[in-house]
């Protein structure tokens, strides 16, 4: 009779324990509302939701990638947009000096207003983001240009760039990153293509660096405007002119093309969007737990303890407070 009862007692406390341990796990469920929340809830389930998270990883990797780049090129748009205008103001000049009857003040005060703009030319040129500066190449800790301070207007020679009026200390290799698997894009402008227009920069003597044909320095072609403006050389203005207008063409194709590339990157992140919609999907199906079940699994469950701590309470005469 003593190990029956004994027994009776054991597998009550055995049912009681078995149904606070449920009744954990449906609160457990209910407060965090995840059905997963350790590889033993589902076996099953851990190598897709493992799999599905990787994914997420990768698509949050890419997100902030392509977001980044974006700034840097939407910020780089914005400088080469006040390079046009600078491009037009210097046009306007030279056109007015060159159409008018102007005595030698004038052109001074006309002179020295492009002095003024070559100078934020040369701001626009060393901009930065997030303390790097864009148009420097892989050298983004380098500030890119600088005044060259053995320049001599007697010795300016445009195939030689140590005779231009300014330096540069960038780098010639474009920064390109991977936006999507396999695809790496170019997300930048380097200053030697953009404002000195050379196919390859070396700024080790002796020179060694190419001009492509059709290809302007900007900086020296608002140099030479002010030098022919200062003496009143009608011929090397009107070349100044030509200049002004191939450096600004130069300046919008270059733009137009980053533009493209930023359109691209916008399409991209719009794509990785949608698939960070659709694994976060995936992922709630196996993880995420319906609110409304759970909270009837949870009263079910205390039902279900409730009456079984009764019963036990009974059998053994102890009341629920000498259970618990």
């Amino acid at each position: 009779m003593k190990a029956t009862q004994g027994t009776t007692y054991r597998m009550l406390g055995s049912r009681l324990n078995d149904l606070n341990l449920q009744l954990e796990e449906l609160r457990k469920i209910g407060a965090t509302g995840k059905k997963l929340n350790r590889p033993s809830d589902n076996p099953a389930a851990i190598r897709p939701v493992l799999n599905t998270r990787k994914q997420l990883s990768n698509v949050d990797r890419y997100m902030e990638t392509m977001g980044q780049a974006l700034d840097k090129m939407q910020a780089a748009d914005g400088h080469l947009e006040h390079v046009e205008n600078i491009m037009q103001r210097v046009k306007e000049i030279s056109v007015n000096v060159v159409n008018g009857s102007l005595n030698n003040e004038d052109r001074s005060v006309l002179a020295d207003e492009i002095v003024n703009l070559r100078q934020e030319l040369l701001d626009a040129a060393n901009a930065r983001v997030d303390g790097k500066y864009i148009f420097a190449g892989y050298e983004q800790s380098t500030k890119p240009f600088e005044k060259n301070p053995a320049y001599d207007p007697a010795l300016y020679d445009a195939n030689d760039h140590t005779t231009w009026p300014y330096l540069y200390h960038g780098d010639e290799n474009a920064t390109r990153l991977e936006i999507t698997p396999g695809e790496n894009l170019q997300v930048d402008l380097t200053g030697n293509d953009l404002f000195f227009g050379t196919a390859s920069w070396n700024q080790n003597p002796p020179p060694n660096n190419s001009v492509e044909p059709g290809r302007y320095d900007v900086f020296s072609v608002l140099t030479r405007a002010e030098e022919a403006i200062r003496s009143n050389d009608q011929t090397a203005l009107q070349t100044s002119i030509q200049d002004i207008d191939g450096a600004s063409d130069q300046t919008r194709r270059l733009r137009s093309q980053m533009g493209n590339r930023a359109s691209r990157v916008e399409t991209a992140m719009h794509h990785q969007e949608g698939v960070r919609i659709d694994l976060k999907q995936i992922l709630s199906r196996y993880e995420d737990a319906d609110a409304i079940e759970a909270f009837n699994n949870i009263v079910q469950q205390e039902t279900a303890f409730q009456a079984a701590l009764n019963v036990t309470s009974k059998v053994s005469k102890l009341s629920i407070l000498d259970y618990m």
